[in-house]
């Protein structure tokens, strides 16, 4: 693939855009994928160069979680396992699917997800305790990312938010140790789908690297915000992207 300077312009900025959005309210992955769509990548490249750079901005978050002992690796190594199976498997099913057929199913697939990361009343309140590894917690772990990583393997955006509600619904996990779990399955998915992606050739690596600059600096600065000032942008922001690729895929022949 022959890289353009506007593929720069329109990558670059959305993704920045994306890691803003991301750590101040979640939904980064419904920015930017539907930005290497609006670059003009085919849909296998963009969905496999979008791995490329969520993978750099989770292992960062990831790192930190882990660093901070908020990971329970006794919860997570049975997920971690279940997760690179599901996600590789996705990966394979997308990469057999068509152009066409993918891009179609982001009609639906990118408004549900966006539902379930904009409605942040499906999270469970409860008191910020560490994840216990119990044989509940462990089993809910490994079904979960199991599942949850063949969607992220196949599409990817919303993952966090899928892992985080199963972790709180069914495994009975506060949010804040739910977020910590997910992001090392999140990362498995991530990392495993990206190299199936770089094997059969589908990662447009240069564009990747610079998008993935671009979303650490905007989330290093939206970690700087009130989350009340950043809801407010997060919203808008993922509606009008999906918006926009709405109207991109209906409008292509």
């Amino acid at each position: 693939m022959t890289l353009t300077p506007r593929m720069f312009l329109i990558v670059c900025p959305l993704l920045f855009l994306a890691g803003f959005v991301d750590s101040i309210g979640g939904g980064g992955g419904l920015i930017s994928l539907p930005a290497y769509l609006f670059a003009g990548l085919p849909v296998h490249s963009a969905v496999a160069t979008n791995k490329l750079s969520s993978a750099c901005g989770t292992s960062v978050v990831t790192a930190r979680f882990i660093k901070n002992g908020l990971v329970n690796f006794r919860v997570v190594l049975p997920g971690v396992a279940a997760a690179m199976l599901g996600s590789a498997i996705g990966a394979r099913l997308s990469l057999l699917a068509s152009e066409a057929l993918i891009r179609w199913l982001l009609l639906p697939v990118l408004p549900i997800a966006a539902f379930f990361v904009l409605n942040r009343h499906l999270f469970p309140d409860r008191e910020n305790a560490p994840a216990v590894a119990d044989r509940r917690t462990v089993v809910v772990c490994v079904i979960a990312s199991l599942f949850i990583g063949v969607y992220d393997g196949f599409y990817g955006p919303g993952t966090g938010t899928f892992l985080i509600i199963a972790f709180t619904v069914f495994a009975k996990m506060s949010v804040g140790a739910a977020n910590a779990q997910a992001k090392v399955i999140n990362l498995t998915t991530n990392l495993t789908s990206l190299a199936v992606f770089l094997a059969s050739g589908q990662v447009v690596i240069t564009l990747g690297l610079a998008a993935a600059v671009c979303n650490m600096l905007g989330g290093y600065v939206g970690a700087g915000l009130a989350m009340e000032k950043g809801t407010k942008i997060t919203r808008p922001t993922i509606l009008i992207v999906l918006l926009l690729l709405l109207f991109k895929i209906l409008t292509e022949r």
